[in-house]
């Protein structure tokens, strides 16, 4: 469907205008999907996020400032969604108790096993959204929209 159908514009965009427009509807379509895929498992996409950060740490602990640096969303209230993960046992923090202003975060053995039922349902939705799309234009697309992010 084309997106001056989507949006039920009468004229032709311009392409700049259609490109951002296409980009932003994908990208609610995008998080609807996971977001649903997610539901069951009563987490958010930042929560995930996390989730997947703490995990690549492979063991280390993250301050605050780490994961916010790595956060897909740079809005998200990182305090607040460690706060719920602690809440809901699937993670850890430690406070120094030198610097109390030093916070160290761990992913727990709940939330490595949560992650680990997560990821296929995750995997299956990405394919999923991608299924339209060849090897070929899942490598170019991706590349394309790289070059937006410099």
């Amino acid at each position: 469907m084309k997106i001056e159908e989507i949006i039920k514009s009468e004229s032709e965009l311009p392409p700049n205008r259609k490109l951002i427009l296409s980009i932003l509807l994908s990208n609610n379509v995008i998080n609807d999907k996971v977001s649903e895929a997610l539901k069951p498992f009563d987490l958010t996409i930042p929560q995930f996020n996390v989730l997947r950060i703490l995990r690549g740490q492979k063991g280390k602990p993250a301050n605050l400032s780490t994961i916010q640096e790595r956060m897909v969303s740079k809005m998200s209230n990182t305090t607040r969604i460690v706060d719920k993960l602690i809440s809901k046992e699937h993670v850890s923090r430690i406070v120094c108790e030198k610097n109390r202003r030093k916070v160290e975060i761990t992913i727990s053995n709940k939330g490595l096993e949560l992650l680990s039922e997560v990821d296929p349902i995750i995997n299956s939705a990405e394919s999923e959204l991608t299924q339209n799309l060849s090897a070929t234009e899942i490598k170019t697309l991706s590349e394309i929209l790289q070059k937006l992010l410099k």
